[in-house]
């Protein structure tokens, strides 16, 4: 048998019914797509029309017109573009992918042409998407210069059509859906003009819309249904702030300005232009699962869709805007972004402006910037876990609460650092649930004495990312509610340490006695170098979870082995004097059993952690007080 080369036969019939039926998600979208050629047509009209005056010497205004009749079920969409010839209408309708946009632009290039006209249609495919709601299309076109002889293209989708003269006068391209049955929604005008308003509404040339045997209620001149200039298209000298917060509310649906506009016109090896905005305040929806972020995308002016996550980062959701690029890779529906090199380098670009102009309204404007902290703080530090290239642009965008600041002020980590004590290295930190708590936590007390600030993170998110935070600025962060912590120089450190050890021998007996009476949730108990005013303290191995993070897991349903803690106790406390000797008089003493409970009781609630039995631990305080 001799090797023999084929040609791929392809069913013309089956292509077309994936074409009417699976590309597109959304019937609406063949509005879209048609208007999106109607306006490539009139670019390549004016274009043509530089090098050729004759072209275009006798059109007033370039337009588009949309006209629906309900009587008749048609639709027909019309525009004064570049029209066709017979051959161009056959050659661009009568092959299925086969784009006349794409085969002009490549025809440009060859010739080296600039300025190239940038036309939405690549893939030749969205024309057909009319018939996902007619039955049957007729196109009308008679091409600029070609002379007086229109050409006629019709079909009723079913694998074949029809081409032949028809007596047009007009440059350009009429289309005429007779809609299927079910598709009387795309005939009323309230419908079509809220359709271009979402897909077309930045389309350069003006929409018309009638409806044929609609009176209207005012005798005033037809206006478009799209306003025609896109925002982030014009330079930003000319822009007022109030045009930019119209657009804005337009956007997010929002009735308070932004807080923050970011205009970025992106040229050289990457194209694209972007409108971002930061709200005033969040949603709910933000803190949600299976939650929506991104940025509304168009191409060219053309809307795409909505919430497209690869051109941003889910930490900056609560970013609002658009991105408008030619070089976007879509699929041949443009209702998807494929990866690509491009997209990351667009989401890189966007994300770095984001987090600069961050970084300038934190230094010019901190005010601001507070305002902004407030509502988007917890968001922003979840990029701390899932951007690792930023993560040191955020860690200094990072604003805290800390033993030292009056009121709800919060410190920079840059401003931690430099009000640290000589002497001092690392940078410490409480996690807990709320603001009273952490600054009346035994925990701090060992740091403020040395002079040391302490990180107060009170917010849900801190607990997951503060063991990713590791360090800042060569410092290293160290959480106070874990074991082996000293303050101070060397030598105060060493003088401690004398001082614990001699602490503990004394206490040992007393010790092992709470030890043994605690055994089910304390593996040991030292003499403490931190507490200073408080009688006792819990804290976690230097490895260990702490409390607050076993209540975070609980309370999300996981499962969390049960951890045995550390109880420090101050040899100082006169509590601790008072219960030694008791103890070292009668080990067996009932009220010491219960004074030891309630000892073990303060730790847990002084951490903000739950009391085993609070009725119990009631009763024994009433005894007490009673006494």
């Amino acid at each position: 048998m001799e090797k023999t080369t084929h040609t791929f036969k392809a069913e013309i019939q089956q292509v077309l019914d994936l074409v009417i039926h699976s590309l597109y998600s959304k019937k609406e979208i063949f509005l879209r797509e048609l208007v999106s050629n109607a306006s490539d047509a009139i670019d390549r009209a004016k274009y043509e029309g530089l090098t050729d005056k004759s072209l275009v010497a006798d059109t007033p205004e370039w337009k588009i017109s949309v006209t629906l009749d309900k009587e008749g079920k048609s639709l027909t969409i019309v525009d004064n573009g570049i029209g066709m010839t017979a051959e161009e209408l056959e050659s661009s309708l009568g092959t299925i992918a086969r784009s006349g946009t794409k085969v002009f632009t490549e025809a440009l290039k060859k010739k080296e042409k600039v300025d190239i006209p940038e036309l939405i249609g690549q893939f030749g495919v969205g024309f057909y998407s009319a018939f996902m709601v007619a039955e049957a299309v007729t196109v009308e076109t008679l091409r600029r210069g070609a002379g007086q002889q229109g050409a006629k293209w019709s079909s009723l989708g079913d694998g074949k059509y029809t081409v032949e003269p028809c007596d047009r006068k007009e440059p350009g391209t009429s289309i005429t859906l007779r809609m299927r049955e079910g598709m009387d929604e795309y005939l009323g005008d309230w419908r079509i003009k809220e359709l271009i308003k979402r897909y077309s509404d930045f389309i350069a040339y003006p929409i018309y819309v009638t409806e044929i045997g609609k009176k209207e209620k005012d005798e005033k001149p037809a206006e478009p249904a799209n306003t025609m200039r896109a925002l982030w298209r014009r330079p930003k000298s000319e822009i007022k702030d109030d045009e930019y917060a119209t657009f804005y509310k337009h956007l997010a649906h929002d009735h308070r300005d932004p807080l923050k506009t970011i205009h970025i016109s992106a040229e050289g090896a990457l194209e694209f232009k972007a409108l971002l905005f930061f709200p005033k305040e969040g949603g709910m929806d933000l803190m949600m699962p299976n939650r929506k972020h991104g940025l509304q995308l168009y191409v060219r002016n053309v809307y795409i869709g909505s919430d497209f996550e690869e051109l941003i980062p889910e930490y900056l959701r609560f970013v609002k805007g658009v991105v408008d690029s030619s070089d976007l890779p879509l699929n041949v529906s443009r209702e998807m972004l494929q990866d690509d090199s491009v997209i990351r380098k667009i989401r890189t670009n966007l994300t770095g402006k984001v987090l600069n102009t961050l970084a300038e309204m934190m230094k010019d404007n901190p005010d601001q910037y507070r305002e902004f902290y407030a509502a988007f703080g917890r968001i922003l530090k979840e990029g701390l876990h899932t951007d690792w290239e930023n993560q040191a642009k955020i860690k200094d965008l990072l604003l805290y609460h800390s033993v030292k600041t009056e009121g709800l002020k919060q410190i920079s980590l840059k401003e931690y650092k430099a009000a640290m004590p000589e002497g001092q290295k690392e940078i410490y930190y409480l996690v807990s649930e709320s603001l009273e708590t952490a600054r009346n936590s035994p925990h701090v007390e060992g740091a403020v004495k040395k002079g040391c600030d302490v990180l107060l993170m009170v917010d849900p998110v801190d607990q997951w990312i503060a063991d990713g935070l590791r360090e800042y600025d060569g410092s290293s962060f160290v959480a106070v509610d874990k074991a082996d912590l000293e303050f101070g120089t060397e030598d105060e450190k060493k003088e401690a340490r004398k001082n614990q050890e001699k602490a503990g021998k004394d206490l040992k007996a007393f010790s092992d006695w709470l030890v043994k009476r605690f055994e089910a949730d304390v593996k040991e108990v030292r003499v403490s170098s931190r507490l200073t005013d408080s009688a006792v303290c819990l804290v976690a191995d230097k490895d260990g979870t702490n409390a607050q993070m076993e209540r975070l897991m609980r309370a999300m349903g996981q499962e969390v082995p049960k951890q045995k803690r550390i109880l420090e106790i101050n040899p100082a406390h006169p509590l601790t004097a008072k219960m030694k000797a008791m103890f070292e008089a009668d080990a067996e003493d009932p009220k010491l059993a219960g004074y030891a409970e309630m000892l073990y009781g303060q730790a847990l609630l002084a951490e903000g952690s739950p009391l085993p039995n609070p009725a119990h631990f009631v009763k024994l305080v009433a005894e007490l007080m009673a006494r």
